[in-house]
Formats: C-alpha cells, structure tokens, sequence
C-alpha cells in the first residue's frame, strides 16, 4: 500500500492544486456570461472557437516531447543525466518554437480574413504569443512532475490562473467602471484609455498573455540551469518516440475541441429559434464547463500517475499495481459523476444568463465521457511502456473519426447535443479498443466487472433521480437526489468492506 499511499497523496496534491485552479478559472464562467461585464452568446462563442485551434495548435507545439522527457529522462540514473536530457528536449522546443511562431505570425492576416476575423487580426496575434509561452514552459512543469515536486508545480499553476483570474476582472470590471467614472474623475481618462469596447472578447486573450509571461518569471531558476545542448544522436530516438505522441495528441484534440468548430459549420441556421450556430456554440461551450469537475480528477490523476508508472515499470509486481490504481481510480470518478449529476439544479446557477441552461441536461453524458476519457489514459500506459506509441496514435485516430462522423450524422438532427453524444461513443469506444489490445501485448489484471458495475449503477441512480423528479420543486427534488448519492456511497461502503476494514483497524493502533 506503500506506493498506492505515495501515488494517492501526489494525486491528491495535485487534484487539491487543480481544484483551486480551477475554481479560480471557473470564476470566469459568471463573469465571462454576466448579464453587464460579459459578452454575449456570440462572442462568447468566438472565444471558445479561437481556444479550439489552440488546443490543436499546442499539440504541435510541443509534439509529444512532455511524455518523451518522461521516458528518457526516468532511464537517466543520475541528476546530471536528467538535466541533460531536459537540455538536449528543451533545445529542440526553442528551435521549432521560433519556426512555428514565425510562420503563423506570418500568415496571421489570411488567417484572420478566412476565420472572418478580418478586423481583430491581434486576437491571433496575442494566441501566438500564448501558444509560444505555453510551449516554453511545457517541460519545465514536467520536470518538476518527475522530480515529485508536487507541491511547487501546484504552486505555479494556482498563480498563473489566479493572475490570469484578476488580470480578467481587472480589464472587464474595474477599467469598465473606471472609464464610467465608478472610481473618480481623476481615474476616468485612465479607464477610458485602458478599457475599449470594441476589443470585446480580446480582453480575455490579453489576460492570459500577460499571466503566462509572469509564470516565465516563476520558472526562472529551472530556465536558468538550461544549456543550449542539441546531439542528433539522441535526439533521433526521442523523435522517433515523441512523433505518434503528436498524432495522438491531434487526433484526442479531435475528440475534446472539434465539435465547437463542427457546430458552427453542420448546424443548420434556423435549427433553434432564439439561437444561431455561433450562439449555440456558446452554449454548449458554457454547459462543458460544468463537466469539470471530472476532468479534474482525471487530470490530476494524469500528472502523478505518469512519472509513477514509469517509476514501476521495472517491478515484477507493475501489473497488480496498476490494476489496484485503477480501480480506485474508476470508484472516484464514479462518486464525481454521480455526485455532479445529482446537483445540477443548483450548479446550473453558475451559467450567468438564462440562455446558457438550456443545455443543462447534456452534463452527465459529457461526465460519463470524460470518465471513458480517463480510463483510456489509464489503460494506455501499455504501448507507453512498451515503445509502441503508435498504437496511441491508431487508438485517438479511430476516437477521432467517430467523433466526426457522429457530429455529421446528428448535429442537423439533434443540435449540440450531438456533439455530447458524439464525445461519448468516441471515449467509450477508444477505451474498449486500448483494453482489448493492450491485453494481448501487456496483459494486467484489471478488474473490469467491478468497474462496470460501479459505471452501470451510477449511471442507474442518475436516470432514475432525474426522471423521478419531473415536475417536483427545487428542494424535495434535492432532497431526492442527496438520497441517491447516499445510496451509491452505501453500495461503495459496501463494495469496499476489505479496504474499510484495514483502514479503521490502522486508525485504531493509532
């Protein structure tokens, strides 16, 4: 249990870390969608199609190189190894970083014309600048992830979004009454030259400029042990490692961004009445966002059991270890999906505008998405140990095809709801897949009939709390469903007597 405690408490750090982060940046929900200081559904909608080419764009900035430093760098069995090969990774990222910049920058205003962007050219701009930062800091907070310096990567990442968090209240709130003259006459020409209105969205992109270039300052001591060090030799099978990675990664943003971008172009004009397609991807963009609360666990899980099982990957014992992670990691990401589900009737009031939850139903399909999402992660550890990480990349390519072609069949029929539908069959498809294959090339003993169950009875006590509840007030309605969750935490007491039991007799010696 040594190392399952070990895992856990770097879990737990990171999760606490991620939750404070998070809810720092989910602050931004309620601002972003004020009814005075935010923006409307459109250009919201503007703001999360811009942050889907991101996401793919970050994936081919850093093509797999996290995860490659990961493997190198754990085979090193000396500091000054590992510095060497953050070095050798580090020089490679600055070169390609400089050429990809220089080519975007470059084609920015047909970029911006063919977006139909053609008068905000500085939104791409300002991305770049975005992109090129997050890049550069990429391995230097995996650095500290394998050094298990859990507790400084939290720190750095609760202050980017704390700043990125005041930096946006800053601009929208402050400078907005500022320039109204809320604050003075003094202070009003300073508002008034400080907020512009027709920046709009831009604001947001600003913010998160400015707060990345801050976090360069945070990671000065780890830039500032860096040697320009670049040896073909070495590098040559770091590539050959990292390249399916990069493929991987834009295939899984395929499964995770695309279906913003699909809505605006597949959904017929008139398909709402009160909404247009950019609208309606500010909709389901706001509504994902209540989804967080499982991507999570899955992510701070990704950021300690990484380095971990590279760790133990040498130990004869690796395979029941990893299946022992793995079902008590399904067990916490069953408590979040039901315990989410069951609440929206009050968590739907974080959607500032009345507009946005309309779409609040499609939730617990995204929960249950992202939970397929994070047992694949779990389950692919195989072709990372094992060298094959172009099966990665067949896995994430086969999720992504379903995600489009899902989202062409059912966007024109069912709205953005498609794209939640679309999501879950993709991630519970890919982890069947990785399951069955990886069986074959590195066997572990998952328990999958306990993790079914779990999945099945959650999914059970959900639909059984919102169909039960139709027509009933908000309290007896809550009432219920608090109910439910108590009776699934009832069937995971029960599940987990051994673990219970073990657990209180430690507590009792003490």
């Amino acid at each position: 249990m040594g190392l399952l405690q070990k895992l856990a408490g770097q879990t737990a750090l990171y999760g606490i870390s991620s939750i404070v982060a998070r809810m720092l940046n989910y602050l931004l929900v309620p601002l972003h969608t004020h009814i005075h200081y935010g923006f409307g559904a459109s250009e919201y909608g503007i703001f999360s199609e811009l942050y889907a080419y991101v996401a793919f764009l970050n994936i081919l900035y850093t093509y797999g190189m996290e995860t490659a430093f990961f493997r190198f760098a754990a085979a090193q069995p000396s500091a000054a190894g590992k510095q060497r090969v953050f070095n050798q990774l580090m020089s490679c990222m600055l070169v390609s970083t400089v050429l990809f910049s220089a080519l975007l920058w470059w084609l920015t205003p047909n970029l911006s014309s063919a977006l139909g962007y053609t008068d905000r050219p500085y939104l791409l701009y300002w991305l770049i600048g975005i992109l090129s930062i997050d890049t550069l800091l990429a391995l230097p907070y995996a650095q500290l992830r394998l050094q298990g310096k859990a507790s400084r990567f939290a720190a750095a990442r609760v202050f980017n979004i704390g700043l990125n968090v005041l930096l946006n209240v800053f601009f929208l709130v402050i400078c907005r009454q500022m320039a109204g003259g809320a604050y003075g006459s003094a202070l009003q020409p300073l508002g008034e030259r400080l907020f512009q209105p027709e920046l709009g969205i831009g604001y947001v992109f600003l913010a998160n400029l400015l707060a990345n270039g801050a976090v360069i300052l945070w990671f000065w001591p780890i830039f500032s042990a860096f040697r320009w060090d670049w040896d073909g030799s070495v590098l040559k099978p770091v590539l050959h490692y990292a390249w399916p990675l990069m493929l991987m990664g834009l295939a899984g943003m395929v499964n995770e961004v695309s279906d913003r971008a699909l809505l605006k172009y597949w959904l017929p004009a008139h398909y709402y009445p009160n909404l247009s397609p950019i609208e309606a991807v500010g909709v389901y963009s706001a509504v994902y966002k209540l989804a967080i609360f499982m991507s999570l666990v899955t992510q701070a899980f990704r950021y300690a059991a990484e380095p971990f099982f590279f760790g133990q990957s040498a130990d004869k014992k690796a395979p029941q270890t990893f299946a022992r992670v793995m079902r008590y990691f399904v067990l916490a990401c069953c408590m979040i999906y039901v315990g989410v589900s069951l609440n929206l009737s009050w968590l739907q009031y974080f959607l500032g505008q009345e507009v946005y939850r309309q779409g609040i139903w499609i939730v617990p399909l995204l929960l249950l998405a992202n939970l397929c999402l994070g047992v694949y992660q779990n389950l692919s550890i195989w072709f990372k140990l094992t060298d094959s990480t172009i099966a990665g990349a067949w896995l994430t390519g086969l999720g992504a095809l379903i995600t489009v072609g899902v989202n062409f069949a059912l966007i024109p029929q069912l709205g953005y709801p498609a794209a939640a539908i679309a999501t879950l069959v993709a991630y519970a498809t890919m982890m069947v897949v990785c399951y069955l294959w990886g069986q074959k090339h590195y066997p572990i003993p998952y328990e999958v009939g306990y993790a079914l169950s779990l999945i099945a009875a959650a999914t059970v006590l959900i639909v059984v709390g919102h169909w039960a509840v139709q027509g009933w007030s908000f309290w007896p309605s809550l009432g219920l469903h608090w109910g439910l969750i108590g009776v699934f935490l009832a069937l995971i007491a029960w599940y987990e007597r051994p673990l219970l039991m073990a657990i209180g007799q430690k507590l009792t010696r003490r």
